[in-house]
């Protein structure tokens, strides 16, 4: 996906997220919200945030894996610190396996703002299972 080879997945054109490097176990992804993403009090919702999280750990985790197997996300616990407003500049989201696993892997993530500060974190758990036919 990141060399263009292969179309990004749907939810990354919704959420404005591209994913810009990926090493096994890490990667990184960049947003730059718009107001669609405000909230009633015009800050950026935390679900974008959520969601960054969500998918950088993922894929984090999907870099581990060998072809033909999938993952899910289980659980994941998410801590903003901060709020994203208007101006923010654009958020970057690094994702890393702290632990693989045949059944389930685990992942931690952050996001920081344009200036560095660090804007939220999250813990996620992965199910890991075999695509196809079952």
């Amino acid at each position: 996906m990141i060399d263009g080879r292969l179309p990004p997945a749907p939810i990354g054109g919704l959420m404005a997220m591209t994913a810009v490097s990926v090493d096994e176990g890490t990667v990184e992804f960049r947003c730059l919200p718009d107001e669609s993403a405000y909230n009633p009090i015009g800050v950026v919702h935390g679900g974008l945030v959520c969601t960054l999280l969500d998918s950088v750990a993922g894929c984090a985790v999907h870099s581990t894996l060998p072809s033909g197997v999938g993952y899910t996300s289980l659980e994941i616990e998410v801590s903003c610190l901060r709020p994203v407003r208007n101006g923010g500049g654009e958020l970057t989201a690094i994702g890393r396996v702290t632990k693989p696993g045949r059944r389930a892997a685990f992942a931690d993530g952050e996001v920081r703002d344009g200036d560095g500060r660090l804007i939220a974190t999250a813990s996620s758990t992965c199910l890991v299972f075999p695509l196809g036919d079952e």
